[in-house]
C-alpha cells in the first residue's frame, strides 16, 4: 500500500476499462438498431465526479467523437485532453458576454434561448463568418431550449439563423427512465415537429435511459452520461452496465458495547444485544450522505454474504458499522470495508441514502485516495 493510500480515510477505485466497455456496449446497441446513429458522451460534473481529464481520453480511444459538458469552465478544463477536432458542446450555452471566450476556448455552444441565439449571431457578424452551434428546443420538459412559440416566430424570419452554422439540433427527455410514460412519445412527436422548423442538421434526443426506449428515439446522435459510469439506465430491471466505482472505508478502531448502549450523535442507535462496532474514517464530509444513517450497509470483502449495517448517525468524518454478525472474524484497524462494491451496488447504496446513483456518485468528495484501473488492461 502506498503512503497516500495509508494517509486517507477511504479509497475510491475508478475502473476506466469499465467506462470504455460501457461506451462500446451503448455504441453497439445504437449501431444495431439505429443504423447511422453515433454515440457521444456526457462528461459534465467532472465526468460525474470521476475525473473528466482521465475519462475523456479513454472515451476518445473507445471511439467517442462528441462530448458534452454543462459549463464553459468545464469545457475549457478538458479541451486539451482530447483531439482538437472533436467538438465539446457546452449545454448551458455561453453565459452573457462570454461568447468570444467560448469560441476562443475551442468549444461549441448549445443555444437555448433567443438571447443566446442573438449573442452568437452578433459574434459571427463581428468575426465575418458563420460559427458552429447546437440549437436546443424544448420538446416538453420545460427546462432548456427554444419554445415552440419562439421557434414558430423564428421560422417566419429568413435571417433568424444568419451567421450560425447549425451542427446539431437537440432536446432532452423528461421521463426516459419510465419506459411506458406517455411523455416519452409526446416528446418524440414534438421533437420531430419542432426540429423541422430549424435549419437542417443532425438531431439528438436520447441520453442514457432514452437509448433503451428503442430506435425511434435515436435520430443521429445519442448522448449517454450516467450509464457510462455504471448507473443503471433501466430502473427496476437488471442493469446492463459494468460497475465503474468501488468505495472503501478504512477501520479506525473497533469496540464492544453492551445491550442498551447508544452510538453516535443523538443516540440514534441503541444496541439491542452485545454488539461489536467498527468505526470507519469517512462521513458526509466525503460525500457519503448523512441520510444513510442507520440505513446503509458495509461489506467485508472476504465475507460478502454478511451484511454489516451502518448504525447511528453518519458524522462529518466517520460512521459506525455493526460487525457483530462476523462473529470472531478479526477486523483490525486498517481493514477496508466496501460501502460501494461488487456486493453493495451504487444503486443499493443510493437507495439506502434516500437518493439516486447520480447524486451519490457526483457527491463523492476529494478526500478519498483515488486510483484508476488502466483501460489498457481491459
Amino acid at each position: 500500500m502506498d503512503v497516500a493510500a495509508q494517509w486517507a480515510g477511504g479509497a475510491l477505485t475508478i475502473d476506466l476499462s469499465a467506462i470504455a466497455a460501457n461506451y462500446r456496449l451503448l455504441s453497439g446497441i445504437v449501431a444495431r438498431n439505429g443504423a447511422k446513429t453515433v454515440c457521444g458522451a456526457a462528461i459534465k460534473a467532472d465526468a460525474y465526479g470521476l475525473g473528466a481529464d482521465r475519462v475523456a481520453p479513454v472515451l476518445e480511444r473507445a471511439g467517442c467523437r462528441h462530448f458534452f459538458v454543462a459549463h464553459l469552465s468545464e469545457g475549457a478544463s478538458i479541451r486539451d485532453t482530447i483531439s482538437r477536432d472533436i467538438p465539446v458542446f457546452v449545454l448551458h450555452g455561453p453565459p452573457p458576454g462570454t461568447s468570444g471566450d467560448l469560441l476562443e476556448a475551442g468549444l461549441t455552444p448549445v443555444l437555448n434561448s433567443p438571447e443566446q441565439l442573438e449573442e452568437w449571431r452578433a459574434l459571427a457578424a463581428r468575426r465575418g463568418k458563420a460559427l458552429p452551434a447546437a440549437i436546443q428546443l424544448d420538446s416538453g420538459m420545460a427546462r432548456f431550449g427554444l419554445t415552440a412559440e419562439t421557434l414558430e416566430a423564428l421560422a417566419d424570419d429568413s435571417d433568424s439563423y444568419a451567421g450560425i452554422d447549425p451542427v446539431l439540433v437537440m432536446s432532452h427527455l423528461a421521463c426516459a427512465d419510465v419506459p411506458g410514460h406517455p411523455a416519452n412519445r409526446d416528446q418524440l412527436v414534438a421533437f420531430r415537429r419542432l426540429s423541422a422548423l430549424l435549419p437542417r442538421a443532425p438531431r439528438s434526443l436520447a441520453a442514457s435511459s432514452g437509448i433503451f426506449l428503442g430506435s425511434d428515439w435515436y435520430f443521429d446522435l445519442v448522448r449517454p452520461g450516467a450509464a457510462l459510469y455504471g448507473i443503471n439506465p433501466c430502473p427496476g430491471r437488471p442493469g446492463p452496465m459494468r460497475p465503474v466505482v468501488r468505495l472503501q472505508a478504512r477501520v479506525i478502531q473497533t469496540r464492544s458495547i453492551p445491550e442498551g448502549q447508544s452510538v453516535g450523535y443523538g443516540a440514534l442507535f441503541t444496541a439491542s444485544r452485545p454488539t461489536r462496532v467498527a468505526l470507519l474514517g469517512i462521513g458526509y464530509g466525503d460525500g457519503f450522505h448523512r441520510s444513510a444513517s442507520s440505513r446503509g450497509r458495509a461489506v467485508l470483502p472476504s465475507h460478502p454474504d454478511v451484511r454489516l449495517p451502518i448504525i447511528g448517525r453518519v458524522s462529518m468524518d466517520s460512521l459506525a458499522v455493526d460487525i457483530t454478525d462476523l462473529g470472531d472474524i478479526p477486523v483490525p484497524p486498517g481493514t477496508a470495508l466496501d460501502l460501494i462494491g461488487p456486493h453493495n451496488t451504487l444503486e443499493e447504496a443510493a437507495e439506502a441514502a434516500g437518493t439516486i446513483g447520480y447524486e451519490l456518485l457526483t457527491d463523492l468528495g476529494g478526500r478519498y485516495h483515488r486510483s484508476y484501473i488502466d483501460v489498457a488492461a481491459d
